[in-house]
């Protein structure tokens, strides 16, 4: 029975006082209560998760990257709205590109419905800028580089789309060769004030027929026997999960796509095949297309 308030009350008494009473009458029969129809309850928001609900390991900064383990009964997860791989141990890793946002948000979704969310604040890094007060030197394309770029980008694309199996996602990278850093991950030049495209990986220069090394378990995805335009003898090692190592200007290639290898083993050789001034092992370092910072990764002391 719905009560009313009592502002409500007062004056319906008050005015009862100044009326002549009524005749009697015969009691009526009491009121049947009907019970008010129930609001359907809106859903939940998704619950912020804590500490306990996510495990991370490692720096969220740009060109960085996180080895997790996801809530118990968690069946999908997303990383700024884009499904992240679930191994069946729960494990997963996430990475961030060099120009990545400062804010990124990771959920999952459990078996009952709920879902949890996690904003990381992924810390912004200070990349070596040049500023050079002339225009950028931009070569023109001959016919010949025309003609073969377009199949050679169709390969890189098509390699990096295959999942190989692999477990070296959850490994610590070692680093490919060993020498001398002479470029770095980020950096970028910019001519007055256009800017040019950054650093995708990372330079170890060293003489010719350096060995180069798997720096995690992978399979071979593409192996470029005969050099491209640009990379030279390119190779590239999927190691689960979207991420994926590349390794450009090599001299010699000792595998062969489709070969599983294991941190550590030997498979090719420093080189400066392709567009290169002198032998350097370029060593670039993706997860979904996201460019990461290979000494974030096998660790910033080098090789």
């Amino acid at each position: 029975m719905t009560r009313l308030p009592a502002s409500a009350i007062v004056p319906i008494l008050l005015l009862a006082g100044c009326v002549a009473p009524a005749p009697e009458r015969p009691p009526a029969a009491p009121p049947v209560a009907t019970p008010a129809a129930m609001p359907r309850p809106s859903p939940p928001p998704p619950a912020l998760a804590t500490p306990a609900s996510f495990l991370l390991e490692g720096v969220a900064r740009q060109g960085g990257l996180l080895l997790g383990i996801a809530p118990p009964g968690t069946v999908r997860m997303m990383l700024d709205g884009a499904p992240v791989r679930l191994a069946a141990d729960r494990r997963f890793v996430i990475a961030f590109d060099r120009d990545a946002a400062v804010r990124s948000v990771l959920s999952a979704t459990l078996a009952d419905g709920t879902t949890l969310t996690l904003p990381i604040g992924v810390a912004p890094r200070a990349w070596r800028i040049e500023r050079l007060d002339r225009l950028a030197k931009v070569p023109v394309p001959s016919a010949a580089f025309a003609a073969r770029r377009p199949a050679e980008l169709a390969r890189i694309v098509a390699a990096r789309a295959i999942d190989g199996g692999s477990e070296g996602w959850r490994q610590r990278f070692v680093w490919p060769a060993r020498g001398r850093i002479s470029g770095v991950f980020g950096s970028q030049r910019i001519y007055r004030g256009e800017p040019g495209s950054y650093h995708g990986g990372v330079d170890v220069a060293a003489p010719t027929g350096t060995p180069v090394v798997a720096p995690a378990d992978g399979v071979v995805v593409l192996a470029a026997a005969t050099p491209f335009t640009l990379e030279g003898r390119l190779l590239i090692v999927d190691h689960g999960h979207g991420l994926n190592s590349a390794f450009l200007h090599l001299s010699r290639i000792d595998v062969a796509e489709g070969q599983r290898v294991d941190r550590g083993d030997t498979i090719g050789a420093i080189g400066a095949t392709g567009r290169a001034t002198g032998p350097h092992l370029h060593w670039g370092l993706t997860w979904r297309g996201a460019r990461i910072d290979p000494a974030a990764v096998a660790g910033v002391k080098g090789p």
